[in-house]
């Protein structure tokens, strides 16, 4: 592949990654795929293989947000992160663990809320909410443990504020599995930690 080429693609990659992140933070899109096909389409290049990964819109967003955002965002993020937290106390038997756009920082307004918890017994978080007379939405979520894909149990609470809460419940093992990265999943200390900073 020639040079100019080349260079083209990365920035256009580059250009498709910091319209994705303005959509993402001035619309309210949750869904970094469809912000990226929507940033593509509004490039008129919407046939292109050369979408940014999530990483890289991730990495746009954070400076979109620092730039142009950088007197509301604090707020909000740290509202969330205290609702996640709230949330990880009440659920604090199964070990939670906070994931996603709340704890990277690119979270927004109308983000959701992503807690993975731990059981073997897959009804003892559907009888925990129940017991505590939770309003939520069941279903399944499909992840990837031990090579393979698996279903397991899902479950969406409305927090104080309108916020959408996504609980995925993981077997146990999944938990010392070694795949806990601090960057990307943070236990009740590190919000906590978080929070207090």
């Amino acid at each position: 592949m020639s040079k100019p080429h080349s260079q083209r693609r990365n920035l256009m990659r580059e250009q498709l990654a910091h319209d994705a992140a303005r959509l993402i933070a001035e619309d309210g899109i949750v869904d970094f795929a469809f912000a990226k096909r929507k940033a593509a389409r509004q490039m008129g290049a919407s046939d292109t293989q050369h979408l940014p990964s999530n990483q890289e819109v991730g990495e746009a967003l954070h400076s979109y947000r620092a730039l142009f955002q950088h007197e509301s965002h604090p707020a909000i993020l740290f509202q969330l992160r205290e609702e996640a937290l709230a949330t990880m106390r009440l659920l604090a038997e199964f070990r939670p663990y906070l994931t996603g756009s709340v704890l990277s920082g690119a979270a927004g307004e109308r983000s959701d809320i992503n807690l993975m918890l731990f059981s073997d017994d897959s009804k003892a978080v559907l009888l925990f909410l129940l017991k505590n007379n939770l309003e939520f939405e069941d279903g399944e979520w499909r992840v990837r443990l031990g090579g393979h894909e698996e279903n397991v149990p899902s479950y969406t609470l409305t927090g104080e504020f309108g916020t959408r809460i996504h609980i995925v419940v993981l077997p146990e093992n999944a938990r010392h599995s070694g795949g806990r990265h601090p960057e990307r999943h943070a236990d009740i200390a590190a919000v906590e930690a978080m929070l207090a900073s």
